[in-house]
């Protein structure tokens, strides 16, 4: 059939977007506001803590709903997955727990840390995925981004690449520097990882690991999280997929098509005492801001900009 011929063709979506509900397993209530956000198109992919409290159910919850899940690879809250690190490791405290978001990083920069530890206990996190769901993660992303951080990145790169795990994110926002509304702690910390996750990208490429084209999600965290807000971070991937970064259209009008991940922390807010990955729940996860990030993912004025912006939702393994 000759081109003129063809029959007229829909329009084509211009973000293939992956909206990726982190740290399912946390408790049960940020499962159940997780699962309901799925169910409500409000995302379309989960990552899961192999090392928290309602980890199994989680696994069961994806099984049943047939949510599409990733690992959330956790180095830096509760307990090791990996039995031997747990009473004897440069990775626990005194207490037994990993050493918490910014003590991770501090033993990290002290040269505290065994690298040789952190790839037992990444593949052993593997290991519990694939016993809880039947099946090797599609994507492997960090929890409180530690998979970026010196070091790390080079362990974490070499085991998705032994393991054939296709996908990680890589978080750089664009328009993160010009946003307005984040206080200046929060601005510090988010350049940091930007720097990180910058750094890691030649490491993640020499071993052949792909990741979106735009990551989305550090200036739409917990209030911040607004449709105005998110219009704007998709106005930035659109951006981003203009500069001539992104993949090309399977459809043969070779016309841009960009790839991108949206992180996401929806749920309910966790009760007093549960949940958590072995010490309880954190402020974050008992925060109202969980349960304000459910209500905007499904708001259906955000789900009809989805639809005239021409973004659909997929999942890492639809990439």
């Amino acid at each position: 059939m000759f081109w003129w011929m063809r029959p007229a063709v829909m329009p084509q979506s211009r973000i293939m977007l992956v909206v990726t509900g982190d740290d399912f397993g946390y408790c049960p209530r940020r499962n159940q506001g997780i699962v309901d956000c799925f169910q409500a198109g409000g995302i379309s992919n989960v990552s899961l803590l192999v090392n928290a409290c309602a980890a199994r159910e989680a696994a069961d919850l994806a099984k049943r709903h047939n949510i599409p899940i990733g690992l959330h690879a956790n180095l830096s809250e509760g307990i090791p997955a990996c039995q031997s690190l747990q009473h004897a490791s440069t990775l626990i405290n005194q207490r037994g727990f990993f050493h918490g978001k910014m003590g991770f990083r501090q033993a990290l920069e002290r040269g505290q840390l065994s690298m040789n530890q952190v790839e037992l206990e990444l593949r052993a996190q593997v290991r519990l995925f694939r016993e809880l769901t039947g099946h090797l993660p599609h994507h492997m992303d960090g929890h409180q981004h530690v998979h970026v951080l010196p070091e790390v990145r080079e362990v974490f790169a070499q085991v998705l690449c032994d393991l054939r795990i296709p996908y990680t994110r890589v978080p750089v926002e664009t328009g993160l520097h010009s946003c307005p509304w984040l206080p200046a702690h929060l601005q510090k910390f988010y350049t940091q990882v930007e720097r990180d996750a910058l750094d890691s990208i030649p490491v993640f490429t020499r071993y052949g690991i792909r990741w979106p084209d735009v990551y989305l999600g550090l200036t739409t965290m917990g209030q911040n999280m607004s449709i105005p807000n998110l219009q704007r971070a998709l106005s930035h991937a659109l951006g981003a997929g203009s500069s001539g970064t992104t993949s090309s259209s399977a459809s043969g009008l070779n016309k841009p098509v960009v790839t991108a991940e949206l992180m996401v922390h929806p749920g309910y807010p966790s009760h007093p005492q549960e949940g958590g990955c072995g010490e309880g729940p954190d402020d974050f996860s008992k925060s109202a801001d969980r349960q304000h990030e459910l209500s905007m993912l499904k708001d259906p004025s955000l789900l009809a900009l989805y639809s005239q912006k021409r973004v659909q939702l997929c999942a890492f393994k639809d990439l």
